[in-house]
């Protein structure tokens, strides 16, 4: 479960990177990515995943929320 929550993070990583390279962003994609990095933030907040990161995880995720 823990890889597969770190995978589900990352991807939500590579969409809020993703849209960071748009000039404008949409109303949808503003709220894609608000629920991206909300995602983020909730993982963070759980102590078994936050601890089963590396730091360059931890720092990656930490970089785009």
């Amino acid at each position: 479960m823990e890889q597969q929550s770190i995978k589900a993070a990352f991807d939500s990583v590579k969409v809020i990177e993703d849209l960071n390279l748009l000039e404008v962003l949409d109303v949808e994609q503003e709220t894609f990515k608000k629920a991206n990095k909300d995602h983020l933030d909730i993982m963070m907040g759980k102590d078994w995943f936050s601890e089963s990161l590396t730091q360059e995880q931890t720092d990656k995720i930490n970089s785009v929320r």
